[in-house]
């Protein structure tokens, strides 16, 4: 008998909130039965909604407030104004052990800044970071950091490593996730004394870790490595360059099919491989990046997803909380620091 998973659930964060979240719980309870959740927001409009899913509010507990982190607030403003908004009150619920992960689709950096206030990072680990998964030609690959650390030292670099490689066995469940540094180029003595540094030490750790050396930029789409590792900058311009290519293939695809009644005879043939296509595709299958290295976990979900997307980063958190994916990031580093003592930190509490 599975055991039952408790998430904590900003129900107004996100351009189509809080209908999308109350939706996208009762779409991720179909298929998760073994899960409860913590609701918080406006009880007027949540108790509506969640009216037409007696399942759903069976197994919600709601939680009222009136204040709500705005997409365009600054995180220094969010941490200090907001301590009653429904995304600091819903990772409160998971530091008090009220819950064993939040999901929020509101403002990335006010969720990052009271994460890390709130939840403070496991030991080890100096900075959290962004990662996500998605498809490659071989199945599925993650990348981290994805923009919460624009400059990074060796240090951290190797830190995301390890989570990484943690991820992708838990949450891939790939068996010996194989781990390559992003570059400008594969040979070793290029790139800057950062991801030099880094995969020196890589290469060296006895941790069972597949270190496959550096990657570059067409090995994301490859499918090279499990897990790519970079800074928060680069990471997130190769993220919003990879998804930017998709909606142009996309339209381009679209735009041609319908030139001329041929090619749209044509397009209804190719149908069935058209939309097996869309689904691998379909970035809502994806939704849900997950900021490693804090002591709980936290997902944020696209802000302007719709109820499917943000189910699946309700079950990303669930598989996350119900795998203590942080248990395996703690026990990898306890290890690691074992043989690296310089690469030791403290557990980042202020």
């Amino acid at each position: 008998m599975s055991q039952q998973i408790t998430l904590s659930i900003d129900a107004m964060g996100g351009d189509n909130a809080p209908t999308m979240v109350v939706d996208g719980m009762a779409l991720a309870m179909a298929d998760i039965r073994d899960i409860r959740f913590h609701l918080f927001g406006d009880s007027t409009q949540l108790s509506e909604l969640l009216s037409k899913y007696p399942l759903v509010a069976a197994a919600t507990e709601l939680h009222h407030t009136d204040d709500v982190v705005s997409n365009d607030e600054k995180p220094g403003v969010a941490l200090r104004s907001g301590r009653q908004s429904s995304m600091r009150l819903a990772i409160n619920a998971v530091g008090d052990g009220l819950a064993g992960g939040v999901v929020s689709a509101g403002n990335t950096g006010a969720l990052m800044a009271m994460a890390k206030f709130v939840l403070k990072t496991l030991p080890g680990i100096d900075r959290p970071a962004i990662a996500s998964y998605y498809p490659t030609m071989t199945g599925e690959s993650v990348m981290l950091d994805l923009g919460a650390n624009i400059q990074c030292d060796a240090e951290n670099l190797v830190q995301f490593a390890v989570m990484g490689e943690v991820f992708a066995r838990h949450v891939l469940h790939i068996e010996q996730p194989s781990i390559g540094i992003l570059n400008v180029g594969t040979e070793v003595l290029k790139g800057n004394d950062s991801v030099k540094q880094a995969a020196a030490i890589l290469r060296e750790t006895h941790l069972p870790i597949k270190f496959h050396g550096f990657v570059e930029g067409d090995d994301i789409g490859k499918g090279t490595v499990d897990v790519i590792v970079t800074d928060g900058f680069t990471g997130n311009v190769a993220l919003k360059t990879t998804e930017g290519t998709a909606k142009l293939f996309a339209g381009a695809l679209k735009e041609e099919l319908n030139k001329s009644p041929l090619r749209k005879l044509g397009a209804l043939i190719a149908k069935p491989a058209i939309d097996a296509f869309r689904e691998r595709f379909d970035p809502r299958r994806y939704n849900g990046a997950m900021f490693l290295g804090l002591n709980g976990i936290c997902v944020k979900s696209h802000g302007g997803t719709d109820a499917f997307g943000f189910s699946n980063a309700i079950k990303a958190a669930h598989e996350m909380v119900s795998d203590d994916l942080n248990e395996g990031i703690k026990e990898d580093f306890a290890r690691f620091n074992a043989e690296h003592h310089s690469f030791s930190s403290p557990s980042g509490e202020e």
